[in-house]
């Protein structure tokens, strides 16, 4: 079965040559009776020619009976396509094999899909390609994806090589630690009633692997989290985890800016400059309403409170003084919003919290709103001036808590972006990457609910150490050693330099968070006592390895760079799971279902 060459590698040179190939029928076609069959591998195509003068009947029909996705053994001569009938469009697009032999290794069935049409595979919807999977992964465009995950990944390894760093693997097997995200649990059936759970991330392990001494540490590493899915989450995905003992966060931010440049040229050969900005927390939120800002374009929040502090309008006024804010985006040439596109800005508003959303429309001249009569010349004015307000422009407003209102506008500014994009009023160059590094994030963020503080990144995070004493008198004013590295809008990954002092930690765990002191040694005691016998100081990162591949392949949806992804419920189409186990393996493991019964 062996063949002389892949189906991709063939060229004029090779005129003359006997050759055998091995692969998939991409296309059959019969013109004037003489039948041509690209012939597929993974590496590319190449054209056979069975021609019925030179073989015996049985070959030919053989030939003829093919269908597309059937699997064949060709052998035949090597020669140059007729003058005008090459094909450019592919590399072996100069030569034909006359073919001589054939064998069929495997008939295929008639396809629930066609692939060798990229219109037609593009209307087939996503169930049936995540049920077909592996029909669907024989799409270029989806090999393509896979095996730029690959190189990627080869990449990586290479560079942490480079650099020194030790690729460890850690356990998939762990306890469960319900501070984090929802967990996967795994029954152990040698410990009746005790679970493992599978990691949400390698976190504590790497710490603990700085504590022994390896200082520099990489992995590739699974990991899952039981949660709701969007495009760019699945239960089970791949992190490029890091982590290094005596850093400061200069140095973990120097270390992923050379990682970023290496793959951003190995994909699309582009340059990627460094180092990349800094943007404070605050900063981000109050330019662009969300923590992970889109910075190729402009349509930056206004902060209007001080102007307003004073104001006769007391939707504006009254917000200032009971310890919110008034703030303004210039959605520029929107003016011409339709009556449903406010209505969805509305209801971003509402879903964000607001009572609904004021607005100003700058047409023929005039200011159009039910608001603008409240407003004083002078307030008008200010508002010319600092909006830069123009006809066709329009204005809307979030007033209320700082973060509330930062968040409104921020996301009502993405989506006047994507209006204004597809009107032509606004230019976001799609092969242009904006890099950017968020710090100084909060350490600390307050439940309402539960009335109390909980980590805003986790409780590893280690405090910025002059903000130390505020633990426990001010939290609210603690700033955390936590970064975000963000591209076009979309968070790659985070990390921060973590508590390495047990006396810390504790404080952290017991005090701040209000963790008791069993549950704490329960959950974590292992780690406050490995820091008692010489714990480094450190600090790491995790990369979302699936999101910075589907960015690379130009795909929204991290499902187009997994090769066996869930659907948004959380179930594989092509093995029908997750699905029932056998009674007696429930009994093994001292396990009884309370699953509703079905109705006859």
């Amino acid at each position: 079965m062996k063949r002389t060459h892949h189906c991709n590698e063939l060229r004029i040179e090779h005129v003359g040559q006997v050759v055998t190939l091995c692969g998939w029928v991409h296309s059959r076609r019969d013109l004037g009776g003489v039948i041509f069959i690209d012939v597929r591998d993974r590496e590319g195509r190449t054209q056979a020619v069975f021609d019925p003068s030179l073989l015996p009947q049985n070959v030919f029909d053989l030939a003829a009976s093919l269908r597309n996705e059937s699997v064949i053994r060709v052998s035949g001569k090597v020669r140059k396509r007729p003058d005008g009938t090459d094909n450019p469009k592919i590399a072996t697009g100069q030569i034909e094999v006359v073919a001589a032999e054939l064998e069929v290794l495997n008939q295929a069935d008639p396809l629930p899909f066609q692939i060798d049409d990229p219109d037609s595979a593009a209307k087939v919807n996503e169930e049936m390609r995540l049920r077909y999977r592996y029909l669907d992964l024989r799409r270029p465009e989806m090999a393509r994806n896979i095996r730029l995950r690959h190189k990627l990944a080869a990449a990586t390894r290479r560079y942490f090589d480079e650099n020194g760093f030790i690729e460890v693997e850690t356990p998939m097997l762990f306890k469960s630690t319900p501070e984090g995200a929802r967990e996967f649990i795994v029954p152990c059936r040698t410990n009746p009633g005790q679970f493992y759970a599978l990691p949400q991330s390698p976190q504590q392990f790497k710490q603990i692997l700085m504590v022994a001494g390896i200082e520099r540490y990489f992995q590739l590493a699974r990991c899952f989290r039981d949660e709701d899915l969007r495009a760019d989450r699945q239960p089970e995905f791949t992190q490029i985890d890091v982590e290094m003992s005596f850093v400061e966060r200069e140095d973990v931010y120097a270390l992923i800016e050379g990682l970023l440049k290496v793959l951003w040229k190995e994909a699309l050969g582009i340059d990627v400059a460094t180092p990349f900005p800094r943007m404070p927390y605050s900063e981000a939120m109050n330019r662009f309403g969300i923590d992970k800002p889109d910075t190729r374009f402009g349509l930056e929040l206004v902060d209007l409170s001080d102007d307003f502090r004073t104001s006769s309008f007391r939707l504006f006024s009254g917000a200032v003084a009971s310890g919110g804010v008034v703030k303004a985006l210039n959605a520029k040439g929107l003016a011409c919003a339709t009556q449903g596109q406010l209505e969805t800005m509305t209801g971003i508003a509402t879903e964000a919290g607001a009572k609904g959303l004021a607005f100003i429309k700058v047409e023929n001249g005039e200011w159009k709103s039910p608001i603008v009569k409240f407003l004083t010349p002078a307030e008008k004015e200010t508002l010319q001036r600092r909006l830069g307000i123009e006809e066709g422009d329009l204005i809307l407003f979030a007033v209320g808590e700082w973060t509330m209102a930062c968040e409104i506008l921020g996301r009502i500014r993405l989506y006047a972006a994507e209006v204004l994009k597809g009107q032509g009023k606004l230019a976001i160059p799609e092969n242009r990457y904006d890099f950017l590094w968020v710090v100084d994030f909060p350490l600390l963020s307050f439940d309402k609910e539960q009335n109390r503080w909980y980590s805003s990144h986790h409780p590893f995070t280690a405090p910025v150490p002059e903000d130390i004493p505020l633990l426990t008198s001010e939290p609210r004013k603690v700033r955390g050693q936590h970064y975000d590295i963000v591209v076009n809008g979309v968070e790659l990954g985070g990390g921060s330099i973590r508590i390495h002092r047990p006396d810390v930690q504790k404080t952290v765990f017991e005090d701040v968070l209000q963790i008791p002191p069993d549950i704490a040694k329960a959950r974590f005691g292992y780690m406050l006592e490995a820091f008692h016998y010489g714990a480094p100081p450190h600090g790491g990162i995790a990369l979302g390895f699936d999101r910075l591949v589907a960015m690379l392949c130009g795909t929204s949806s991290i499902r187009d760079v997994i090769a066996f992804p869930k659907t948004s419920k959380g179930t594989c189409l092509m093995t029908d799971s997750p699905g029932p186990v056998d009674p007696k393996q429930l009994r093994e493991l001292r396990i009884e279902l309370k699953t509703p019964k079905p109705h006859a």
